[in-house]
């Protein structure tokens, strides 16, 4: 496994401050042999040392640990997985030298290699409308057919020279009204391509805001306050019930609340069963929202009014570099102080310790969802009070990633497909029911994974039910600390399954679901 970069950091922010290496040892306590290995990567540290070297070198222990660039690290073995990079035999220690050198260097990299990605996905695409749209086709053929009908008229009035007036002139209608549907039909072919999809940028909206997210460790003190803060005084006392947060909306902002039938409503609008009008003051829901979610968009929609500016605060970041992910970070940390509004910390903290994070408990508790407890759940990340550190995901059947938020030494694929084996991918054989599974990947590392796939309820018999997994992931160092160790065998060497991060980067010959060749001999990964 590769190693992170800490100690190429180390000696980057010891030469800013003008220190040598005897200098820096010397206030470690620690020998100057020793801090050598360390820059070089070495040997690994933290703890104690690390957050004294990070004192030393005035800077912030989580910055220096290299937390941002594991995910670098990893996403750049994505690239690697590249057939066409196959080729160049990558030193799997290339890519976190790169990264622990030159990082800004190796996040251009990415994003060349994302806008590649992007536009060749975006070009298979096309191919594929072209091949197999029945649209188009029939476009393409009417189009034929008006230019074949033009050709004919044109060439009679060429070669007929016997042709009277009369004929003439109907054949130069015909070739006027076949050339305004030619007209017509080629406009609509340009609309058809329009709206068919767009080239996405280089690096997406969404994945700015899985990193603007990681960076800060999915941990935001001052929003943490502001939760606090309506809770405790806005609300004066009243709970965070559906009914309370209600009347706060009326009675503060002057907000609507409606509900509309979903056979009168426009589907594409009402995204998590919710449409919010924020001109006209106004928030309809769908009949068929569950409470949960009600309450929850309720809560978002206050700390969007409430907390306007400590939000705007946080999206000055270098990492969201268009209006587009500003806009999806600024409903991000709306959804955060939802979280911190409904789920106070140190009450839900206590009691996700009490039983062991038993997710049911937890849920019925607060009246809350599965997918809204695991959320609270990962960002549990006071310095001096956090819960168990989770990594979290979420799927669709068709195993599209649509969240995902990793841990330090457990970075989650942003594309493509991972292990099939993994508990969120066998919870869909079970919906609605919570599946656990202990893993262990190639490196030896060991998670256990708790997964449930959850059925979002039609709104009508002619509405399909639709089903989505949510998982959480710890390291099996706290997994007795979960109700969901109870029974498993944490430390015999065979009570794990064998699990990788996918096909492409998992060295498992063995492996019977292998769907693609490995190339992990030749891609830089994370320890």
């Amino acid at each position: 496994m590769a190693k992170s970069p800490i100690g190429f950091r180390i000696r980057s922010e010891r030469k800013t401050l003008g220190l040598t290496q005897a200098e820096l040892a010397k206030q470690a306590g620690i020998s100057p042999s020793y801090l050598n290995m360390i820059e070089s990567n070495k040997r690994e540290i933290g703890g104690a040392l690390l957050n004294r070297l990070a004192e030393l070198l005035r800077v912030d222990s989580g910055a220096l640990s290299g937390r941002a660039e594991r995910q670098l690290i990893f996403d750049l073995g994505e690239v690697a997985a590249e057939p066409l990079v196959r080729r160049l035999n990558l030193s799997p220690d290339s890519a976190a030298e790169l990264v622990g050198r030159h990082p800004d260097w190796a996040r251009a990299f990415l994003v060349v290699y994302r806008a590649w990605r992007d536009q060749t996905s975006f070009a298979n695409a096309l191919l594929d409308r072209l091949n197999q749209d029945p649209i188009l086709g029939n476009v393409v053929h009417q189009m034929l057919t008006y230019v074949t009908a033009i050709r004919s008229s044109s060439e009679i009035l060429d070669d007929v020279s016997e042709l009277d007036d009369a004929q003439r002139r109907r054949f130069r209608e015909i070739i006027s009204s076949e050339s305004q549907r030619l007209s017509e039909t080629a406009q609509s072919l340009v609309n058809l391509f329009d709206h068919s999809g767009t080239v996405n940028q280089a690096s997406t909206p969404a994945d700015e805001v899985d990193d603007f997210l990681r960076q800060h460790n999915a941990w935001f003190p001052t929003l943490e306050r502001a939760g606090d803060q309506i809770r405790k005084s806005l609300l004066n006392g009243r709970g965070t019930d559906e009914i309370s947060l209600h009347d706060f909306l009326i009675s503060n902002h002057s907000t609507t609340i409606a509900q509309v039938s979903p056979v009168d409503a426009m589907p594409r609008r009402y995204r998590n069963l919710t449409d919010v009008d924020f001109d006209e003051r106004k928030i309809t829901f769908l009949e068929n929202a569950p409470r949960s979610t009600r309450r929850f968009q309720l809560a978002r929609h206050i700390a969007l009014n409430e907390a306007a500016p400590l939000i705007e605060a946080q999206l000055d970041d270098p990492l969201l570099t268009s209006d587009a992910a500003r806009e999806r970070a600024r409903y991000a940390l709306a959804s955060y102080i939802a979280g911190a509004l409904v789920f106070p910390y140190d009450e839900f903290l206590q009691l996700a310790s009490n039983c062991r994070y038993d997710i049911e408990i937890l849920r019925q508790r607060f009246d809350a969802s599965f997918e809204q407890v695991c959320h609270r759940l990962v960002t549990l990340r006071k310095p001096k009070g956090s819960g168990v550190p989770f990594a979290f995901l979420r799927s669709d059947p068709a195993g599209h990633i649509t969240k995902n938020f990793p841990l330090p030494r457990l970075p989650l694929l942003r594309h493509g497909h991972a292990c099939p084996l993994w508990a969120i991918f066998l919870s869909f054989q079970t919906p609605n029911r919570p599946i656990r599974r202990l893993v262990e990947f190639p490196d030896g590392s060991r998670y256990l994974m708790v997964a449930q796939a959850v059925t979002k309820q039609p709104a009508s018999f002619h509405e399909a039910p639709f089903l989505q997994s949510v998982m959480l992931v710890c390291d099996v160092l706290h997994a007795e600390r979960t109700v969901y160790a109870d029974g498993l065998d944490l430390t015999s060497a065979g009570s794990a399954t064998p699990v990788g991060p996918s096909c492409r980067m998992c060295p498992r010959s063995d492996c019977r679901l292998r769907g693609e060749d490995s190339i992990v001999e030749s891609i830089p990964s994370v320890e």
